[in-house]
C-alpha cells in the first residue's frame, strides 16, 4: 500500500490533541487507514524556526511532520496574503481584500520553505495530498525539484470567478502553479466551472473535456468533491448529549421560548452583521414572535489580528447592543451571543433542541455545520434548516429554506416560515435534506479523491 502524505497549513500534533473540526478529523481516520504522514506548520512561532529542521513525531501509525514559522512569517504569510488577500478573495469579498508586496513575497518564500523541507521526507512510492489556500504554489514547486509522484490538490473554499481572480496579485501564476498537480477537487461543480473556465482563459490550458485539462503537455484532472461528515455519528452524539447539564440548563432558561441557533467562526464571510439584522427584521415585521423566540449565536473569535476581523467583532458588539436594547424587555432578551466555543458535544444538543437553525454565510466552500444541523434533528419532531443558498453546501440540502444572506426580509420571512411550518412539512423537508447526506461520510470523502487521484496516474 502506498503512503499518504498530506501536507496542510496548519498539522494538529497530537501532544495538543485534536481540534473540533469535521475535517481534521477525517483527515487524522484517513491516514490511520491508509498509514502516512501529515506535514505542515505546528502553530510555532520563533525566531529561528526558518534555520530548525522538522520535527518528527509518531502516534498510532502516523507520523506528524512539523515546521514553525518566524513572527515575520506568520504576521505576513499567514495572517496578511493568507488571510488578508487569498481567504477573502477566495469568498469574492473584494471590500475584505487588503494588500502588501512583501507579504506576497513572504508568501512565496514559506510555500518554497515548506517544499525544502518536505523534500527529504519523501518516498519514491508516496501520494501527495495538498490541502487548500495556503498551499497554491507548491504542486509546482515540488515538481520543479523533480517530484514525480501522484500530487492531489483540494480547495476547501470556493474558487472565485474569473473576473473577481484577476484581482489576485500573481493570479495567472498560481493557476498555472496549480495545473502542475494530477487531480484538483472543488466543493462544487459551479467551483470546478470557474477553475476550468479560469484555467482556459487565463492560464492557457486546453479543455479536453470537462473533468480533463491539458497545461505544458501534462493531463490535469478535475473534479467535484464535497465534504462530508460522519452523519450517523453526529446524530448519536446530539441524541446523547440531550440528556446532559448543558442542555437541561439551556432548556430551563428558554422558558417555553423557540430556539433560533447558529454556530460560526468569528469571521465575514459569514453574515453574521446581516444575519442578526434579519431576525431583527423577523421581529420588527412579525411583533407576534417577541417574547416568544430566542436566538442563541455561538461566534468563536479567530484570526483577531485581521483587520477585517477587528472592524467586524466592532460592527458586531455595537449591533448586539443595540438589537437588546431596542427590542428586549425586563424578562426577554432576544439575543444570546458569545465569543467563545463549546464543546463538539454540547453544540450537538444545542443543534437537536433548537426549532431553526440560521446559517446565512454570505459564501461558503461547504459549510459542515448545515450538514450537522439536519444530522442532530429528532426524525420525529425535526427542526427547520435556514439557509444560506450561497453556501455549497446548498446544492445538497436544497429542501432547506434558502434564502439570500443579503436580504434582510428574506430571511425574515424564512424564520417566520420556519417558525409556523407544520410538523409534516417540516418531517418531509428533514426527510429530503437526510437522505442528501445519510449514506455519505467524511471518510467516503477522502478515500474517493484518493482513489480518483490513484487511478488518474496510473493510466
Amino acid at each position: 500500500m502506498k503512503r499518504l502524505v498530506i501536507v496542510s497549513n496548519r498539522v494538529p500534533v497530537p501532544t495538543e490533541g485534536l481540534r473540533p473540526g469535521g475535517l481534521v478529523v477525517v483527515l487524522k481516520d484517513l491516514l490511520a487507514r491508509q498509514g502516512g504522514m501529515w506535514f505542515g506548520w505546528n502553530g510555532v512561532c520563533h525566531p529561528d524556526a526558518a534555520h530548525l529542521p522538522p520535527e518528527i513525531q509518531e502516534s498510532g501509525g502516523v507520523e506528524y511532520a512539523t515546521i514553525g514559522l518566524t513572527p515575520a512569517e506568520h504576521r505576513n504569510y499567514y495572517t496578511g496574503f493568507s488571510n488578508s488577500t487569498l481567504w477573502p478573495l477566495m469568498h469574492s469579498l473584494p471590500e475584505c481584500i487588503h494588500f502588501e508586496r512583501r507579504e506576497l513575497a513572504s508568501y512565496w518564500s514559506v510555500n518554497e520553505r515548506f517544499c525544502e523541507n518536505l523534500l527529504p521526507l519523501l518516498r519514491p512510492d508516496d501520494i501527495i495530498w495538498i490541502h487548500d489556500y495556503h498551499l497554491l504554489p507548491l504542486a509546482a514547486l515540488l515538481r520543479r525539484h523533480g517530484v514525480r509522484q501522484p500530487i492531489g490538490f483540494f480547495l476547501h473554499t470556493p474558487f472565485p470567478a474569473p473576473d473577481m481572480l484577476a484581482t489576485a496579485p500573481d493570479g495567472g501564476t498560481f493557476l498555472r502553479d496549480l495545473l502542475k498537480a494530477d487531480l484538483l477537487g472543488f466543493q462544487t461543480a459551479d467551483d470546478t466551472a470557474n477553475f476550468i473556465f479560469a484555467a482556459s482563459r487565463k492560464a492557457g490550458a486546453r479543455v479536453v473535456d470537462e473533468e480533463t485539462l491539458v497545461f505544458e503537455g501534462h493531463k490535469v484532472r478535475v473534479g467535484t468533491f464535497p465534504v462530508e461528515i460522519a452523519p450517523q455519528h453526529f446524530a448519536a452524539t446530539a441524541a446523547a448529549a440531550m440528556d446532559t447539564e448543558d442542555l437541561h440548563r439551556l432548556s430551563g432558561s428558554l422558558a417555553g421560548r423557540r430556539l433560533i441557533f447558529g454556530v460560526d467562526r468569528m469571521d465575514p464571510t459569514k453574515g453574521l452583521d446581516h444575519r442578526l439584522a434579519g431576525y431583527e427584521r423577523l421581529l420588527e415585521t412579525y411583533p407576534a414572535r417577541q417574547r416568544h423566540v430566542t436566538f442563541l449565536q455561538i461566534a468563536a473569535e479567530s484570526r483577531t489580528d485581521v483587520a477585517s476581523y477587528q472592524a467586524l467583532r466592532n460592527r458586531l458588539e455595537h449591533q448586539i447592543g443595540k438589537l437588546n436594547a431596542h427590542c428586549g424587555q425586563a424578562d426577554w432578551t432576544p439575543l444570546r451571543f458569545l465569543t467563545r466555543g463549546s464543546p463538539r458535544a454540547t453544540v450537538a444538543g444545542y443543534m437537536r433542541l433548537a426549532d431553526i437553525g440560521y446559517i446565512t454565510p454570505l459564501r461558503d466552500g461547504m459549510n459542515l455545520v448545515a450538514k450537522e444541523f439536519i444530522a442532530a434533528q429528532d426524525p420525529e419532531n425535526p427542526g427547520v434548516l435556514v439557509l444560506s443558498r450561497l453556501a455549497g453546501a446548498a446544492k445538497q440540502l436544497d429542501a432547506a429554506l434558502l434564502v439570500n444572506p443579503l436580504d434582510h426580509d428574506d430571511m425574515a420571512d424564512a424564520l417566520e416560515r420556519a417558525l409556523a411550518m407544520s410538523l409534516t412539512e417540516r418531517r418531509e423537508r428533514w426527510q429530503a435534506c437526510w437522505n442528501a447526506i445519510a449514506n455519505r461520510t467524511a471518510l467516503g470523502w477522502g478515500l474517493s479523491f484518493l482513489n480518483i487521484l490513484q487511478a488518474t496516474t496510473d493510466r
